[in-house]
């Protein structure tokens, strides 16, 4: 029988018991799932069209060796800035060879090799410090070179792997990760909610090591898409993926079923597109290119990326951001343990 629209003793309902009456229903939590929904939808379209639709180099670190100064180098570095629309943050360096080594250890993303009483100049770009980014260079370099009347060689030191052409692979395994982090995280509070805390952790590490080394495998072993330097990569992955999931076990202490929203928030709709996986940092508007470094899907790429492309130069920052959100997460979970939908009294076995 539907509900009458009179209420107590065949009264009016008044507006406040039909307030009531629907906050109390299922309806509340539904409408306020499909307005999230809505605002989600746009802002995950905005998120990802403001970072990548149009990518713009900012200021671009740049190595210059040779005889710099002198008017042809100045007209031609000059030239590059303007077409550009960007600075090069130039920085002197003695010898190529320790400009390469500052490109194998990420500190500039190209060199330029004025050599003096030459009239040719050189410019080193590297595909694997970021495509997008060598591909503005190069296509800048050889129009500023004809404009300016310079001639100019590029070069390409670090070109990307045969079957990742455009860079975005890491980009693809890293967000596989991180998604499947905290879904996996997600389904063991809808499946597992009996788990207590030390179960819950030990359940996220054994899926985060057996899906990170499955993705590994897929990309390397079955595709070929990647050349994978193969447990340095599938401990990145692992670590990607267990920090996600805590995460979001963080978020679900503090905040219970609501927690899905700033998770979405953080790993998502800021982190993925701040990673410099898809976008290198240079071409990032720059709050993005600054925050995206301390947020965990940032600190997989860049090890990632790191643990691929430039073997023997990995960074410990990008593990120190993992560790640091892990660490957080767990600290959180496990102080305010009794917040958390999940668990059971402490000595009772999980029903079978």
């Amino acid at each position: 029988m539907p509900d009458s629209p009179r209420g107590e003793h065949g009264r009016p309902r008044s507006h406040a018991d039909r307030w009531r009456a629907f906050r109390e229903s299922p309806f509340l939590p539904a409408t306020v799932l499909v307005l999230i929904l809505a605002a989600a939808a746009g802002l995950f379209a905005g998120s990802y069209t403001y970072a990548m639709a149009n990518p713009t180099p900012h200021s671009i670190p740049t190595a210059v060796t040779g005889d710099h100064d002198r008017p042809a180098a100045r007209r031609f570095l000059d030239g590059m800035e303007e077409a550009l629309h960007a600075s090069l943050k130039l920085r002197p360096y003695d010898s190529r060879r320790d400009a390469v080594r500052a490109v194998d250890e990420q500190r500039v993303f190209a060199v330029v090799d004025a050599p003096a009483g030459g009239r040719t100049i050189t410019l080193d770009v590297s595909g694997a410090s970021g495509a997008a980014v060598a591909q503005v260079l190069a296509e800048t370099a050889v129009k500023v070179g004809r404009a300016t009347g310079t001639p100019v060689t590029v070069r390409d030191l670090k070109p990307l792997q045969r079957g990742d052409p455009r860079g975005l692979a890491i980009f693809y395994i890293s967000l596989a990760a991180v998604i499947v982090g905290f879904v996996g995280a997600i389904q063991l509070s809808v499946h597992a909610r009996d788990l207590n805390p030390l179960e819950r952790i030990a359940f996220t590490v054994a899926y985060a090591l057996l899906g990170g080394f499955v993705i590994a495998a897929v990309v390397d072993w079955l595709l070929g898409a990647l050349k994978l330097p193969f447990a340095e990569s599938w401990l990145i992955l692992a670590l990607t993926m267990f920090t996600s999931g805590m995460v979001f076990t963080m978020f679900n202490t503090l905040l219970g079923r609501w927690a899905m929203l700033p998770t979405w928030g953080l790993m998502v709709l800021l982190g993925n597109p701040s990673s410099g996986g898809a976008v290198s940092w240079p071409l990032l508007p720059s709050p993005l290119g600054t925050i995206g470094r301390w947020l965990p899907p940032g600190g997989s790429v860049n090890a990632q990326h790191t643990a691929v492309y430039f073997r023997g130069h990995q960074h410990a920052f990008p593990f120190l951001v993992l560790a640091g959100w892990t660490v957080v997460s767990c600290a959180v979970f496990l102080i305010w343990r009794h917040r958390h939908p999940g668990g059971r009294p402490t000595g009772e076995a999980p029903a079978s």
